[in-house]
């Protein structure tokens, strides 16, 4: 596969400065203060696994945005003596929680940890708003026409109430929350990093979809991005530009500024789904510190297991490694 954007010099380089959507900050604040607001009792069902043995595995669902269930597992080392670091992890477009066996590395380097379902595209968590507007199968579309009523509204404000929902597990150490995720799910963990900044110790941020929407739209050949490409082809220019207002409101580029928790990101240099000038964008922009790994030769699937190892380095380093 050939280098799909900008040479990796240039890249270094790449610090597009669009000015944020005026009231950017209190349209979140509003959002999520409601969100939260609602309250809602989360519940824990424990989930007797014989095929897991090294784990207490729990059915979990907590509320999100509106207070509705968002599913998720929770997974913990068995016999671990608390309080423990824990990672809360968002799933790439598409995915859903799956089963538990899928998501065995961060609890088995010692972690606590959550994997958020994804409402609309898991089986466990509806996205029940019927009445807004959708014109593809995908979600890039959904409720596009404005802010209040965009799919990713729901989606940010659940991930951040998943970090809310995690600090008050009695094994957790909640100044010890990592967010992570690829793709779909590093932009679910930046942009968390961000709207729950001083609740999150760091991110892991992986190839990150839903960032610098206006270029992205522009030259991602495949993957969710071409929806939004689609649909602006059948739109007027006025529809166009009120288009890219709403989606700035949820784009990583405006977000990366407001996170102030240390940064590991990603990026693949061959990579069609999330062009790698796109995730340099938003790295660039990031206010709290960062490092970035970059895969010259890899497409969206990035780093794979080595990616993952430098991540618990990484972290390590840090001081938010689990105790051996």
């Amino acid at each position: 596969m050939p280098l799909t954007d900008l040479p990796y010099e240039d890249l270094l380089e790449y610090r597009p400065e669009p000015a944020a959507p005026e009231g950017l900050d209190a349209f979140w604040a509003d959002t999520l203060a409601r969100a939260r607001a609602l309250g809602g009792e989360p519940s824990v069902t424990p989930v007797a696994d014989a095929l897991l043995p090294a784990f207490e595995v729990s059915d979990v669902r907590f509320p999100g945005y509106g207070g509705e269930p968002v599913a998720g597992w929770l997974l913990v080392p068995r016999g671990a003596a608390g309080p423990l670091p824990a990672v809360v992890e968002y799933l790439g477009y598409s995915q859903g929680r799956g089963l538990p066996l899928e998501r065995l590395l961060f609890p088995s380097a010692g972690y606590a940890y959550l994997v958020m379902d994804t409402r609309g595209q898991g089986h466990d968590t509806p996205d029940p708003h019927p009445g807004d507007p959708q014109w593809f199968a995908g979600l890039m579309t959904r409720g596009v026409e404005s802010p209040e009523r965009y799919y990713y509204r729901r989606l940010y404000t659940d991930a951040v109430r998943a970090v809310d929902f995690v600090r008050g597990l009695p094994q957790v150490d909640a100044d010890r929350v990592v967010v992570a995720g690829a793709s779909q799910g590093g932009g679910l963990a930046l942009a968390t990093a961000a709207l729950a900044d001083g609740l999150v110790a760091a991110a892991l941020v992986d190839v990150p979809f839903l960032q610098h929407f206006r270029r992205a739209v522009e030259i991602a050949g495949v993957g969710p991005y071409p929806e939004i490409a689609e649909y602006l082809g059948l739109h007027s220019r006025e529809q166009v530009e009120r288009t890219f207002a709403t989606l700035a409101h949820f784009d990583g580029l405006h977000l990366a500024s407001r996170a102030s928790a240390p940064a590991l990101f990603s990026v693949g240099l061959m990579d069609p789904v999330c062009p790698p000038s796109t995730v340099f964008a938003s790295y660039h922009r990031y206010a709290g510190h960062k490092d970035i790994e970059v895969w010259r030769f890899a497409d969206h699937a990035g780093g794979r297991s080595s990616q993952q190892r430098r991540q618990l380095e990484w972290l390590r380093d840090r001081g938010l490694g689990a105790k051996a």
